[in-house]
């Protein structure tokens, strides 16, 4: 067992808390006409759509809700629509809330929950990208969204990569290590390698990548 294979269950948490100061405050500075604008990453819902979903789930894990279905397509589409008389605001305060309890609850949950806090930071990343704002799918959560990211795809036996990144000085080993396979290789930025993990779109992006498609990298194919 190597370093990178050991779970630290402080990370979703500190991932979730760090990404929380950063966008809540930019959330509660725009008007409500920004929250009603689509997202690229997530076709069919608004702002307030993903803002929406990303509070439900939190609250969710925070009173530890999860009957048969849930966080399927369809039952993220009743979260939403159940929140569809509440002010912007109120689905902020939610998020908030989320976001700040959410972490021990994953801690003690060991490890099957902490893919939700990367959905969460790649969510506060298509806002970003609507709204033109720096930082998406970057920023200061970054680090803890790629261990978590290397580590998901670790678990789950996915394709191995090899990432060269721009952000990092050592190369990021992400998917199966058992050496079955030969690694794919990535060649650019960090930010970009998230969009293609996350089934986000990364066209116009400089980056190179050999031995797998693109579309092979999505680990969240079927899931918001």
């Amino acid at each position: 067992m190597t370093a990178d294979d050991v779970r630290d269950p402080a990370l979703p948490g500190r991932l979730l808390t760090t990404e929380r100061d950063a966008l809540i405050p930019l959330l509660r500075s725009r008007p409500d006409a920004d929250f009603a604008l689509p997202t690229r990453g997530c076709p069919g819902w608004s702002v307030r759509d993903v803002l929406a979903h990303c509070s439900s789930a939190l609250i969710r894990v925070v009173e530890s809700r999860f009957e048969k279905g849930v966080f399927s397509p369809e039952s993220n589409d009743r979260d939403i629509a159940e929140r569809a008389d509440w002010t912007n605001q109120q689905v902020v305060d939610e998020l908030e809330r989320g976001m700040t309890e959410a972490g021990p609850v994953i801690a003690g949950a060991g490890g099957v929950l902490d893919v939700i806090a990367l959905g969460e930071w790649v969510h506060a990343g298509d806002v970003r990208e609507v709204w033109g704002e720096p930082g998406a799918y970057a920023g200061a959560g970054l680090p803890d969204a790629l261990a978590l990211l290397a580590r998901a795809t670790r678990e789950r036996g996915h394709l191995p990569l090899h990432a060269d990144l721009d952000d990092l000085d050592e190369p990021l080993r992400l998917g199966d290590v058992t050496g079955d396979r030969t690694p794919a290789r990535y060649i650019g930025d960090a930010a970009t390698l998230v969009r293609l993990y996350a089934g986000r779109p990364a066209e116009g992006r400089a980056y190179e990548l050999a031995g797998a498609e693109a579309k092979e990298l999505n680990i969240f194919a079927g899931i918001a």
